[in-house]
């Protein structure tokens, strides 16, 4: 069967069609083009024609005029709309007037500077032209180092290499730096959070070096769609910059469903488990031989799927990688591995993280299957966007798992076709973030005076740096003197830099097979953990937290691991509040939060029963951060176990209802709740920022408090429960007493909302 006939069957079949809430079909779009401009030098205009390009569409022209006039420009447009033109081309023609000219592409991994370099490769060689375009990230040989220093037009990295490997030696680059003329961000909608932040800062040293040399280079990015990319790309490059959102790009015919599995328990809310709901569909797509992929939440999902999938081509004589997981952790060469089997054709089908939302070439994928909603409308564009690539018809599917937030969504369709997407938050002046570039920014260039730093107390940070005998001041400059290198302290992905490795002991010949964070390690590497890789199941012998080591090996059982967390919380600082009404007060400000893992539970394969449970013994983790709180009067009248089961279903539903605002992760805010708070001496709700120091994500929720609760109340009231499920205020096994938890916590809602 093909596509469009599975599609023919699904409608047709009762089993499939009564779980579909919304079935959409987008039509087919034409393209829209341009001429050349006239910018252009004839070498490229030729290099394109052979390549059967013979016209620009009309983005990619407009964004060559604007880097032409001397603008910084953000494009925006969707999946496979050939961004990558917007900035090959003015940057190609740069150097092609100016052979001293240089660039520097960045792009947020690996693999999609891999990708690009390729394409821009292609391009240079069909024209004909001496531009030497180099790679230069961890994987880079020393050898070839020196000569890409010298002589590099176009060097693509990533920020983390930026940061690391090219700022602090900017004495090495003199050539790149003094004629920088572009500097293009690829992908910028994936620099929100953490990341986002640090990158603002690191293009604050490189703007920095860049004056030193006597550079001022443009900017050329290029986005997803999100609320708001010319405030975030103004935010990352501190520089005004011109959007540019004419989409000219076709697109063939795309099917959108909305799949909620069916219920199992009504009174209870449970319904069918959504990674069961996507191996079967998955299986079906696959044995037709339809490319598909899999998006799935978390990477343990990644491997539970892989587990189920290859189960179809079992015993098929070496079929078994016809299905293969991607997923971070895994190490660059098995990763590149598998794009090469998606562009080759030689896989059906992958089920992936959001490591493979991003613009990679995996060639032409047919159904993309989202199990579970990705957390932002951005995110599940840019998935949807993976399949059809060439111009022919493809298909979207959403299955729902029992989340509110999940269950709003399938629920409310519309919200998600008719809502713009969301803001993407970066708070580069995160006192722990900014300060850790301050100090790389020492280490590379002193300080003057009267210099700033985005920050205007920026000679306050330095003053207390030279407290910490960091640097020195001498005449009117601030001097680095600590024997430290400061940049290979500080890892770009999370704000704090501490990595776990993965080694797997199965074998005499012992290997590394992957890494994790710090804060997932106690979580996922636990003694006694399953830990899944690529489909194979491994048992956590021990995890040596001093040394940051993980040992593991091989096991064959039928379960995997979940562990529990257990979290304290103490007000430091705050810095708003404000009393709602007479029986509400919100407020914002500092935290410490105090984690503990305290024990795990198994789960059976395919069933997903509980089969048993374990303590763990490891150190409390401790973190300073940002919280926004609600707490209500203590004068309420109502009992404290219903007290406690209102906060409780509240801090459900609000962990759903939050992401919807925040273009975040459920995971990067946690909420607790107190039902006697010690700072505030009342029942209390706190939704915390997941990082040291905090995002931003609290300020952004006290300023959006009646939205946040609106939405909450909207989620509870469109369930169809009786007292509460897992699709709203949470399972009832949770709850204590006989009272409703569903309507205490509606009533707890109806007072903020006052």
């Amino acid at each position: 069967m093909n596509l469009e006939q599975m599609l023919d069957y699904f409608k047709a079949s009762d089993r499939v069609a009564k779980n579909i809430t919304k079935w959409i079909e987008l039509p087919a779009r034409e393209a829209s083009y341009a001429e050349f401009p006239r910018c252009v030098d004839s070498r490229i205009i030729e290099a394109l024609k052979r390549r059967g390009v013979h016209k620009l569409y009309s983005h990619q022209a407009s964004a060559v005029e604007e880097v032409d006039k001397g603008n910084n420009i953000v494009v925006v447009t969707p999946t496979a709309s050939g961004k990558t033109m917007c900035y090959n081309v003015p940057v190609l023609n740069a150097i092609l007037k100016d052979e001293e000219s240089r660039a520097i592409f960045l792009f947020p991994t690996k693999a999609l500077s891999q990708d690009q370099t390729a394409e821009l490769h292609e391009l240079i060689t069909e024209a004909g032209v001496d531009v030497k375009t180099y790679t230069y990230d961890g994987d880079t040989p020393q050898s070839a180092r020196k000569a890409i220093r010298q002589a590099g037009h176009i060097v693509v990295t990533n920020p983390d290499m930026l940061h690391s490997g090219i700022l602090p030696h900017h004495t090495k680059w003199t050539k790149l730096f003094e004629n920088l003329k572009y500097i293009v961000i690829d992908e910028v909608h994936h620099y929100r959070g953490v990341f986002g932040s640090h990158l603002a800062n690191v293009i604050r040293r490189l703007r920095r070096i860049c004056n030193f040399y006597g550079s001022n280079p443009q900017f050329i990015c290029s986005s997803a769609t999100i609320a708001n990319p010319v405030e975030l790309a103004e935010k990352i490059t501190g520089s005004e910059i011109k959007l540019i959102d004419n989409n000219g790009s076709p697109s063939g015919k795309k099917h959108i469903l909305f799949y909620n599995p069916p219920l199992v328990n009504k009174e209870l809310g449970i319904r069918k488990s959504s990674t069961l709901e996507a191996k079967n569909l998955a299986q079906t797509f696959i044995k037709n031989g339809i490319k598909t992929i899999v998006f799935t939440r978390s990477r343990l999902n990644v491997e539970v799927l892989v587990t189920y999938l290859k189960d179809i081509f079992y015993g098929k004589m070496g079929s078994e990688d016809r299905v293969r997981g991607y997923r971070g952790g895994y190490l660059p060469g098995l990763r590149r591995d598998i794009e090469r089997g998606l562009r080759e054709g030689s896989i059906t089908g992958v089920v992936s993280t959001n490591a493979l939302e991003l613009g990679i070439d995996i060639g032409s994928l047919e159904v993309c299957l989202m199990c579970g909603y990705p957390g932002t409308i951005a995110s599940t564009w840019q998935q949807a966007g993976r399949a059809g690539r060439r111009n022919g018809v493809s298909a979207a599917v959403l299955i729902a798992n029992s989340s509110p937030l999940d269950q709003y969504i399938i629920n409310n369709p519309q919200y998600f076709l008719e809502s713009s997407p969301e803001n993407a938050l970066i708070n580069p002046d995160n006192l722990v973030i900014l300060f850790s570039h301050m100090k790389c920014a020492a280490f590379e260039l002193p300080f003057e005076d009267d210099e700033k730093f985005g920050v205007e107390t920026t000679q306050e940070v330095l003053a207390y740096m030279e407290e910490a005998k960091l640097v020195r001041h001498v005449g009117k400059r601030w001097h680095w003197m600590s024997e430290v290198f400061p940049a290979d302290e500080i890892s770009l992905r999370s704000a704090a830099n501490e990595n776990f490795i993965i080694i797997d002991i199965s074998e005499p010949h012992h290997r590394v097979i992957g890494e994790t964070d710090r804060f997932s390690a106690p979580m996922l590497l636990h003694e006694e953990a399953i830990y899944i890789h690529e489909g194979q199941q491994y048992q956590v012998e021990k995890l040596d937290f001093d040394d940051k080591k993980a040992y593991i090996r091989k096991v064959d059982v039928d379960y995997y691991t979940d562990a529990n967390l257990a979290v304290e919380l103490k007000v430091i600082d705050v810095f708003k509040d404000t009393e709602d009404n007479s029986e509400v007060l919100k407020g914002c400000g500092e935290v410490m939060v105090t984690a503990l893992v305290t024990m795990f539970k198994k789960v059976k394969l395919y069933t997903h029963e509980n089969i048993g449970s374990g303590p763990v013994n490891l150190p409390e983790m401790e973190m300073h951060t940002t919280s926004y709180w609600v707490s209500f009067s203590d004068k309420l009248g109502i009992p404290q176990s219903e007290i406690q089961n209102g906060l409780l279903g509240l801090s459900n539903i609000i962990a759903n209802s939050a992401p919807i605002y925040l273009m975040c992760d459920p995971g990067d805010i946690r909420v607790v709740y107190q039902v006697k708070s010690t700072f505030t001496q009342r029942p209390t709700l706190f939704i915390y920022d997941s990082y040291p120091g905090g995002v931003g994500f609290s300020e952004k929720l006290y300023g959006l408090h009646h939205e946040l609760f609106e939405a909450a109340k909207k989620m509870i009231e469109q369930c169809e429960c009786e007292e509460g499920c897992p699709s709203c205020v949470g399972p009832l096994n949770e709850f204590s007493g006989s009272g409703n938890p569903k309507e205490i916590t509606l009533r707890l809602i109806e007072l903020v909302l006052r």
